[in-house]
């Protein structure tokens, strides 16, 4: 997979896991499983970029005597799951043409 596409499909679904609610690092990787593979050190970066693009903000909640650190999505970040729905629309329109023209050729 192009490895800019697959990009903004692991931004996206950091931000489509937070729709329902807040939540943490550990707890994102859990809800994506099963549908990307994602590591720690994969999806703090992506947090990061996220947070600096103004697509989610996080806060601090004490648990178990510890800072843990949630996340929440913003309109920006809604904004962004609504333009990459719309892309893979078009994107899916090329496959679906593509495809068609392969299925011509064999």
């Amino acid at each position: 997979m192009d490895i800019q596409l697959k990009r903004g499909s692991l931004d996206v679904c950091v931000l489509a896991s937070l729709l329902r609610e807040d939540s943490y690092g550990y707890k994102i990787i859990q809800s994506l499983n099963g549908v990307v593979d994602i590591s720690e050190s994969t999806l703090y970066p992506i947090l990061r970029r996220l947070e600096a693009g103004d697509c989610l903000k996080s806060y601090s909640v004490e648990h178990n005597g510890r800072l843990r650190k949630f996340y929440s999505i913003t309109s920006k970040g809604e904004e962004k799951i609504t333009d990459y729905l719309r892309d893979f629309k078009e994107l899916m329109a090329i496959y679906s043409f593509i495809a068609g023209e392969v299925k011509k050729d064999v």
